[in-house]
């Protein structure tokens, strides 16, 4: 007995025309973007996406429908190379299509916590499955059903508006999947490294494993003697390890500048941030007979490049780069990462180095590093 479905799909039935076209306004580059019926509910903002080797359901519509998720540990992986980690899989009834020609299956969605554009992303596994034809120049899918052919239309305008919030996600560096064309930074998540100090907080990366970041946070939090929230809490680097000269004429005396005066908010600005260098000896004063001069290290960037070129020598080039005070830490793989963190603060502990946790990034798939976007791909 030969399959009704094998019998009436055939070639002209997949085949678009201008009729199918007829209501989208043309030219255009929109994304195909439909409706379903996903457990009784009609829900939009679907994109109908051919590259998608995954079905994903975004975190706030998958909340909707008040389930519960199965556990699902395999990552998802963008163009850029970035990773994310579904919270879990899930089994929903979808129908595609308008009564009568339409399509009811069981289908599997991951549910993806990032910043979403759309509901639903239909990859390849549904498309499949439905044995489905898509023309995104028609904004249609055609599938076959029982004696005849379905479809479901694209709506223009809601394409318009999810691109438009793609758009906006680029803008605030928020990370989308399957962006081909451009690398994003991706989203931070703020960490407390002492329960109930808020003052104490450093920030991760969003797309960490599960075990990674609890692995991660519990390694910050058994290192917080290399951290630093002020100028007290430095030790300084030892004068075995290099010093900073001034090369001066000691015959020559000084030349003294004339005192500037600045608005009382400045002033007071001002002074607070000099006692502060004053009391971790970063400057100090010096004392001639008739006046006392304050001054700061003018050249102090190149000797601290030295220094770390010294302390990080045999990680640079390897797993870490520095220019002066910004270092990148890199890893090729997620697990690893510690590891290479557990090298990076044996060594700043050794050489009495502190980190500010405030400016600092752990963990992140891709990011700026010197104006340049890094990732698993490169630079």
């Amino acid at each position: 007995m030969i399959s009704p479905f094998k019998q009436r799909w055939t070639n002209r039935d997949k085949s678009f025309n201008e009729e199918d076209a007829r209501r989208v306004k043309q030219p255009h580059n929109n994304p195909l973007v439909i409706m379903l019926t996903i457990k009784g509910f009609n829900t939009k903002r679907i994109l109908v996406d051919n590259d998608s080797s995954a079905d994903i359901i975004y975190l706030p519509a998958f909340q909707q429908l008040k389930l519960r998720l199965c556990p699902f540990d395999s990552p998802l992986v963008s163009f850029s190379g970035d990773m994310v980690y579904p919270k879990g899989i899930v089994t929903l009834t979808v129908t595609v299509g308008t009564y009568p020609r339409q399509l009811t299956r069981q289908l599997d969605f991951l549910v993806v916590d990032c910043p979403p554009s759309y509901n639903v992303i239909i990859g390849r596994p549904t498309l499949n499955r439905w044995k489905s034809a898509t023309s995104t120049y028609c904004l249609k899918v055609k599938f076959p059903i029982e004696n005849d052919v379905g479809e479901v239309k694209g709506d223009q305008v809601l394409a318009r508006e999810c691109y438009q919030a793609v758009l906006a996600a680029k803008e605030n560096h928020t990370w989308v999947i399957k962006e081909k064309e451009e690398y994003k930074v991706e989203a931070l998540e703020t960490v407390e490294l002492v329960k109930g100090e808020a003052t104490k907080t450093t920030r991760i990366g969003t797309m960490l494993s599960p075990r990674m970041r609890t692995r991660l946070v519990q390694f910050l939090k058994e290192n917080l003697d290399v951290f630093a929230r002020s100028h007290e809490d430095m030790l300084g680097i030892s004068l075995e390890v290099i010093q900073h000269k001034l090369n001066v004429d000691l015959e020559r005396k000084p030349v003294q500048q004339r005192r500037r005066v600045f608005v009382p908010e400045r002033n007071q600005a001002i002074t607070y941030e000099v006692n502060k260098l004053l009391s971790a000896s970063f400057i100090r004063e010096v004392y001639y007979p008739d006046w006392v001069m304050s001054f700061e290290l003018k050249n102090a960037g190149a000797t601290y490049q030295r220094l770390v070129n010294k302390v990080f020598n045999k990680q640079i080039g390897r797993n870490m780069e520095v220019y002066v005070d910004d270092m990148l830490l890199k890893s090729k793989e997620e697990l690893g990462h510690l590891d290479d963190l557990k090298e990076t603060f044996a060594t700043l502990r050794e050489y009495q180095m502190k980190l500010n946790p405030s400016k600092c990034v752990f963990s992140v798939a891709s990011g700026k590093f010197l104006g340049f976007m890094v990732s698993q791909r490169g630079i």
